[in-house]
């Protein structure tokens, strides 16, 4: 039986507010919707979004949640906030008032995120909500269409998200390809070095945008979904890129708010031990909250609060290691590297004074976003033969499963397409 109510919740969202007002954060307005744990199992396979779209792989998501949350073999995630104008975060309602509080104030700090981080510039928070219901109902309508029907969506869709994080890395505008290779063209079109007739004129990292600009044979319906996804990748890609900024900063807020708020000894106990479990190290690999939390505390430490806002508006996760993380900190935390040998793993490089740079650098190319290959259209061959070519860091990709993206890749396209990467050092082609 919950202890607490609507009344209650209202109640500690003020004095939380006014706390970190005190603070100068500046977040969006949030809206908080209570739910029980089964729709916060659906709104995770759904992203958080309360109109998005139907597809298997949500159902899918949705199914293996369930089960491993039926089995114990996970938990639930004590708080889900969108970044939306105004956001929407989900309470659920099996949650003691102690959590709902700490929830509040993470939203707040993640909120805050949102709106003040430059990565987040051009999401259009203020109409993400809309965007994804009219894409729903946009999507459904072609499902029912007679001359289309569910399975040409589906393979549609299928092949639009194997691609859908091959859009670019750092802030920017959701544009028309065509438009932007036109105005490149003429802003260089008296330079005799320039190709004029080169499509495109640059390495294009945005696959999705360049496929519906010139696939070969895409109806209307064809190129909306993939408008849809590639602009749904465009508004994940910022938390992709923030994962231990984000949850760091909620972290290091909800901590501060809470323990500014005197909080009812029944309270402070159990919060006490919640933070605790969010922020603690995993076995075996990292934790965001716990990672992101210790940085902006020691950021606070060595150079002052305002630091801390300076690091929330400019930095994602790699420039953010990158400026901030020391050997004092992975010493710390007690970071190291390790690599698969055989049928074992081996260590590679401890955070002693020789080795910390390198696990510096491992850590660096695991997060961020920097788990996902670098893919690029180099150049358009004849016959209508997409060339691209991978960004290789000494990281070979999944061969088979870039052979079944690449024919993703070729039913949107329409054509041939082949994949320039390296394999054993070696060039090889897909």
């Amino acid at each position: 039986m919950q202890d607490w109510d609507l009344k209650d919740l209202e109640e500690w969202d003020d004095k939380i507010c006014e706390i970190a007002k005190s603070h100068k954060l500046d977040w969006y307005p949030i809206t908080y919707e209570t739910c029980d744990f089964y729709e916060m199992l659906g709104n995770m396979a759904y992203h958080g979004m309360p109109t998005h779209y139907g597809h298997w792989s949500f159902g899918k998501s949705f199914e293996i949640q369930r089960n491993q949350y039926n089995a114990g073999a996970t938990g639930l995630p004590y708080e889900l906030i969108i970044n939306s104008d105004p956001c929407i975060s989900y309470l659920m309602r099996e949650n003691p008032m102690y959590l709902q509080i700490l929830i509040m104030a993470h939203c707040v700090g993640h909120s805050d995120f949102f709106k003040q981080n430059r990565q987040f510039k051009f999401t259009r928070a203020d109409t993400v909500v809309p965007r994804m219901r009219n894409a729903k109902k946009r999507i459904q309508k072609y499902t029912e269409d007679p001359s289309i029907g569910i399975e040409k969506v589906e393979k549609c869709i299928d092949a639009a998200q194997a691609l859908s994080y091959q859009v670019p890395r750092y802030p920017v505008d959701y544009c028309d390809i065509k438009e932007e290779y036109e105005k490149h063209i003429s802003e260089n079109i008296s330079k005799k070095d320039f190709d004029h007739d080169q499509i495109p004129p640059y390495p294009e990292y945005d696959i999705l945008g360049f496929i519906e600009s010139y696939g070969e044979n895409l109806e209307d319906w064809q190129k909306d979904i993939i408008s849809i996804v590639r602009d749904q990748a465009y508004y994940f890609m910022p938390q992709i890129r923030t994962k231990t900024m984000n949850e760091g900063w909620a972290c290091f807020w909800h901590y501060k708010i809470l323990h500014e708020l005197k909080l009812p000894q029944k309270y402070h106990i159990p919060f006490l031990k919640s933070h605790n479990q969010v922020v603690r190290p995993h076995i075996g690999r990292i934790n965001p909250y716990h990672l992101g939390f210790h940085l902006f505390n020691k950021i606070e430490e060595r150079h002052g609060l305002q630091e801390c806002f300076i690091a929330r508006d400019v930095h994602h996760d790699v420039s953010f290691l990158q400026q901030y993380l020391t050997q004092e900190d992975c010493e710390e935390l007690n970071l190291f590297s390790f690599s698969p040998k055989s049928d074992n793993y081996v260590v590679d490089d401890v955070s002693d004074e020789i080795g910390w740079k390198e696990v510096k650098k491992r850590l660096i190319n695991q997060i961020g976003g920097n788990s996902i290959p670098k893919i690029y259209v180099e150049h358009i061959d004849p016959g209508h033969i997409m060339v691209l070519h991978h960004e290789h860091d000494g990281r070979d990709i999944q061969v088979n499963h870039a052979t079944q993206v690449i024919e993703h890749c070729k039913h949107l396209w329409g054509s041939e397409v082949k994949l320039i990467t390296m394999v054993d050092d070696a060039p090889f082609e897909i």
